[in-house]
């Protein structure tokens, strides 16, 4: 795939930001080793080393990094990859060359060299250079996304390949040009769109001239009328030019990645499966989820008091924790604990045995549904909602009402990570597709909460979240967990 000149850049400058960090690392780990009471525990004698020494050594752990990560693409890491995934890549493979550095001193001492180096020099080395290694990423990738919005580096030309109408492919068109790293530079369809600024390539020879002229860097195939054959030939060309080549998948699409092969005696068939979170992977979930409980009662306890307080004072009512009911996984119902964060008479009673068909607080939130609710679907969001007290704006804004649901997390009607849950009135609108959300545990966090929050319809919601359950893994649900800490204090 061709690669743009400041793709090359940023992958080139990484090698001589990685040599400073490493070699830093090494003469603040040796700094760090004379300080005897930095471990106080180990008691360890003072050692240390010489500057030529300790030169040589981290020279050396600079041509092992530098390998490991070349070998594996890591200097040719574009903005539109994962970057949580590249992080996670990083520690894995600063790691390896610890491992390695560590093998090969001790393999040679007395071979080609005689000097010691301490081990928690190699350990403080780690721990620094891990670190600096990511922050310096964390950098760059925010520098090149932000020079790209800006115009002062060509943005990625794309080509779209649909034969949608200009109302459906309006929306995909829209949240292309929010991710400010595109300008879509033409589209193939049957017939022409109003589509301004955009060109209109019909034929695979228009295309190919676009290609020749490399004025395009990657396709988009949304839908197409071209043939069998037209298809495989377009798929050849962005072969032959170098051009990224990618689709948008429906949901059969991507519940085709998820599938095992086997045998029916003699015929090998492809089994599609529901999700790959079974077995053990339920198992190391239950751990995952165990241990963010705990780490929560250390951290949230104060957060907890603090906030009871303050909706106290406001409101002298009880309860302070409000339950709502909930639709769990295979339809079994749950109560939900949220803060509460309205006045006690208009919350709906409906987990407290004493909601009626006439129920005063269940009317008005019908009555301002119908008005004001900015989204449509089975889910509603009300705009200046007049139920909610002066607190509300402000746990609701850093999500700080949903901490009481790691209770829902120890008593497991919840996952850290996982779908989630809605009312039983909003469930009873799901279409057939939509219901595939109640075959796992509901979440605290969730795909949509970390893809643009409140602004995706239901639909959307629901299409993330069936992708999230097709493609689950720990470090998908990593993922959302640090984007999750993200989105709440960016508010984006």
């Amino acid at each position: 795939m061709l690669m743009k000149k400041h793709d090359i850049i940023f992958g080139a400058v990484r090698l001589p930001l990685d040599f400073l960090i490493i070699f830093s690392s090494f003469y603040i780990s040796r700094e760090l080793r004379l300080v005897p009471d930095f471990l106080p525990w180990l008691n360890l004698p003072v050692k240390t080393i010489s500057n030529e020494a300790l030169f040589n050594f981290a020279l050396f752990w600079w041509f092992l990094y530098i390998f490991i990560l070349a070998i594996h693409s890591l200097y040719l890491i574009k903005l539109t990859s994962s970057k949580i995934q590249e992080f996670f890549q990083i520690i894995r493979y600063w790691f390896y060359s610890m491992v390695f550095f560590s093998f090969f001193i001790f393999l040679w001492k007395w071979i080609i060299y005689n000097t010691d180096i301490p081990r928690l020099i190699i350990f403080y080395t780690f721990i620094i250079g891990t670190f600096g290694v990511i922050l310096e990423r964390v950098f760059l990738n925010n520098l090149e996304y932000f020079l790209l919005k800006k115009w002062f580096l060509s943005k990625k030309k794309l080509l779209l390949i649909t034969n949608k109408t200009t109302d459906k492919i309006s929306e995909i068109i829209e949240d292309i040009n929010e991710s400010k790293i595109y300008k879509i530079i033409g589209y193939s369809n049957k017939e022409k769109l109003e589509l301004q600024d955009i060109r209109y390539k019909w034929n695979l020879e228009k295309i190919k001239t676009l290609f020749e002229k490399k004025k395009c860097d990657e396709v988009l195939y949304i839908d197409s009328d071209f043939n069998k054959k037209d298809l495989h030939e377009l798929w050849e060309l962005t072969r032959i030019f170098g051009i990224r080549y990618r689709y948008i998948t429906n949901s059969f699409d991507v519940t085709k990645t998820n599938t095992t092969l086997s045998l029916i005696n003699k015929i090998p068939v492809i089994e599609i499966n529901n999700t790959s979170l079974d077995n053990w992977a339920k198992v190391f979930k239950r751990i995952f989820d165990f241990v963010a409980w705990i780490v929560w009662v250390v951290i949230f306890s104060p957060v907890l008091i603090i906030v009871w307080i303050m909706i106290k004072l406001e409101d002298p009512s009880w309860p302070i924790f409000y339950k709502n009911k909930r639709i769990g996984q295979w339809w079994k119902r749950f109560n939900l604990y949220k803060f509460r964060y309205m006045k006690w008479e208009y919350c709906i009673k409906d987990a407290y045995s004493k909601l009626k068909k006439d129920d005063e607080a269940l009317l008005l939130e019908k009555e301002l549904i119908e008005k004001s609710s900015t989204r449509n679907g089975p889910l509603y969001k009300i705009k200046d909602d007049p139920r909610k007290t002066k607190i509300w704006t402000f746990i609701e804004k850093y999500s700080i009402d949903e901490i009481p649901q790691f209770f829902n997390l120890i008593i497991w009607n919840m996952s850290l990570v996982w779908p989630r849950p809605h009312q039983p009135r909003e469930v009873e609108k799901y279409s057939i597709d939509q219901k595939r959300l109640l075959t796992i545990k509901p979440w605290i966090t969730w795909m949509a909460q970390v893809n643009w929050r409140e602004n995706n319809d239901f639909k959307k919601e629901a299409e993330l979240d069936i992708f999230y359950i097709e493609n689950w893994s720990m470090l998908l649900d990593l993922k959302i967990i640090l984007k999750t800490f993200s989105v709440i204090l960016s508010r984006k």
